[in-house]
């Protein structure tokens, strides 16, 4: 199939009064595409390489559209990196409004697509909105004490006490306490996988200054991972969904999502040799993103 050159640009929609940043792509030559809504995983934003999977997107005639949550990346909201589920799923149901109300794209296809904590937000996304025509989870969330307790005793430990302190104080008015989002074992992180941070140095590539400055996440969300298992609405969905499953993965479980994906009518589970944070980079992206687009043009492909 011959491939389409693309115009992006800049645009933005509203969640709950706040504006959410996002990037629209939109393929040349193509009448009325379908359209892929895509954001990222747990305290990431849009340059993490989600531009990547859209030029592929894009590049087989779909059109994007890609944006960050609030009080992340280029969106509005302050505090800045408040990890709030419920604001997160809200912001899910308003870029799809958004996306809904754009011309010249096909608003009877529109897919979902998230990788990670995002992939759990489509899950949920896909229980409860019927008229998504498909959705992709890469490397979803989908059980709250699996991805909790994945880490060793003693950090999730640690981490129960941060997100006690930052709690408190918020009933008090004061700034979030945070906590490395991403960091090397041993580290007090959120994530602490073996290779976890190098890979997401990697994937940050000309970025990485960002990435610093943005690492980091009110600790408060530590108390509510345990509480959040979009996988228990899987038997809900109805459309053609996409599972990616990392064997090696051990911040979501590939056990735990495997079952997931035998739960959903309609879903395809595909497991990659990999670990958690690798499908978005060589020598794993190629494979994975092909995949992707495979399962775009069975379900929701040119007509």
């Amino acid at each position: 199939m011959a491939e389409h050159t693309y115009v992006r640009h800049d645009t933005t929609f509203i969640s709950e009064g706040d504006r959410c940043a996002a990037w629209l792509y939109r393929p040349d030559g193509v009448q009325n595409p379908p359209l892929v809504v895509m954001a990222h995983g747990f305290a990431a934003f849009r340059e993490l390489r989600l531009d990547a999977y859209a030029d592929r997107f894009a590049r087989a005639g779909y059109a994007v559209l890609v944006f960050d949550y609030r009080f992340w990346g280029a969106s509005d909201g302050e505090p800045r990196r408040i990890l709030d589920i419920k604001a997160q799923q809200a912001d899910w149901r308003a870029a799809v409004s958004y996306a809904r109300s754009l011309d010249s794209v096909d608003t009877t296809r529109l897919v979902a697509w998230g990788s990670s904590f995002g992939g759990g937000h489509v899950l949920h996304l896909l229980a409860h909105d019927h008229e998504l025509a498909a959705g992709i989870a890469q490397v979803p969330h989908v059980d709250g004490p699996a991805s909790a307790f994945a880490q060793p005793i003693g950090l999730v430990s640690r981490l129960f006490l941060a997100g006690v302190r930052d709690q408190v104080g918020a009933w008090f008015g004061a700034e979030p306490h945070r906590t490395a989002a991403v960091g090397r074992p041993g580290e007090l992180a959120m994530m602490t996988s073996p290779g976890a941070m190098d890979l997401v140095e990697q994937m940050a590539a000309d970025h990485r200054e960002k990435l610093f400055t943005e690492n980091n996440v009110a600790a408060r969300i530590a108390l509510r991972v345990p509480f959040y298992s979009p996988g228990r609405y899987a038997s809900r969905i109805t459309a053609p969904t996409l599972i990616q499953v990392a064997r090696y993965d051990d911040v979501t479980p590939m056990d735990k999502a495997l079952r997931v994906a035998r739960r959903i009518p309609r879903g395809e589970a595909l497991v990659y040799d990999c670990r958690h944070f690798e499908p978005y980079l060589e020598p794993h992206f190629e494979k994975i993103v092909s995949d992707q687009i495979d399962f775009l043009h069975r379900h929701v492909g040119q007509r």
